[in-house]
């Protein structure tokens, strides 16, 4: 079966968003252009990592061009984007890899998120290459979610990533674990259970 490669060159909307309440969310990233729109799911740290990564590839670009690419030091508001995930959320797959990329001739930054891949092997050097065969295999390869951003929008996406990231349950002031609204068993307290 050949690869199902989900092209937005460039999108209309890519977000980062949440399904669920505090605690029970489930992760999407969302990329949407002329009527179609590919939701794909993810683990809450892999948002938090691509967002930050996505803020030092563009801090990086900045530096190395001397300031001179159409890459904003902040979100610029008219591309910030508030907006719950388009409805209805459909998941496509669950993202195993993600990579980052940016094009110096396009000025575009390149956002990859592929399939999680079950690979069984017997030793750790078969994993490796069998990982390697995987990413280089451009026709049967797992199917791939690649989004092209201007800055401008890699910044806005970066934000809002950050932002649904740390909306959710507030943290513990003494362990940091996140607090359910029938409180925890905090291990400071050696177990006591606080309230919210």
């Amino acid at each position: 079966m050949s690869r199902q490669v989900y092209l937005y060159d460039p999108p209309e909307r890519f977000v980062a968003g949440t399904v669920g309440l505090p605690g029970r969310r489930t992760f999407f990233l969302q990329a949407s252009a002329q009527g179609r729109t590919t939701s794909v799911a993810l683990e809450k740290t892999q948002v938090a990592a691509l967002a930050e990564r996505i803020d030092e590839l563009l801090d990086e670009v900045v530096r190395r061009t001397g300031g001179n690419a159409p890459v904003p030091a902040v979100a610029p508001a008219d591309v910030t984007d508030t907006a719950p995930l388009d409805s209805p959320v459909e998941e496509e797959f669950r993202v195993g890899t993600m990579a980052l990329a940016w094009d110096g001739d396009e000025q575009r930054m390149i956002v990859e998120a592929q399939a999680l891949v079950e690979l069984e092997a017997e030793t750790e050097e078969d994993l490796a290459e069998a990982e390697e065969r995987l990413l280089q295999d451009e026709e049967n390869g797992p199917p791939m979610l690649r989004v092209r951003l201007t800055g401008a929008q890699a910044r806005a996406f970066a934000k809002r990533a950050l932002d649904v990231v740390n909306a959710g349950r507030p943290p513990c002031p003494l362990c940091s674990l996140p607090l359910d609204p029938e409180g925890h068993v905090c291990p400071r307290q050696n177990g006591y259970r606080r309230g919210a």
